[in-house]
């Protein structure tokens, strides 16, 4: 298994701290294990699929195209009001 080191702020440090004084993990190690797994996991990375390039303009474009202006659409549209 790989071995990282890491600084906390003092905030995160007296967390786990305090979370292994609960027994809520066994040790530091395990805790720290866990957390930074959850941490991950929150992501959802997904290693095998590869990128796609777009890029936030490219997002921007498709989503502007993507809308319809009401006046053009074909089919008229009953939205309960009347005169």
């Amino acid at each position: 298994m790989p071995k990282i080191e890491v600084s906390l702020p003092d905030r995160i440090e007296n967390e786990i701290r305090r979370l292994v004084e609960q027994d809520e993990f066994v040790n530091r190690d395990q805790a720290v294990e866990e957390l930074l797994t959850m941490g991950v996991s929150a992501y959802d990375v997904e290693e095998d699929e590869p990128t796609t390039g777009a890029t936030e303009e490219d997002m921007f474009s498709q989503t502007v195209e993507d809308q319809q202006d009401p006046a053009m659409q074909d089919e008229p549209r009953d939205d309960g009001y009347t005169f």
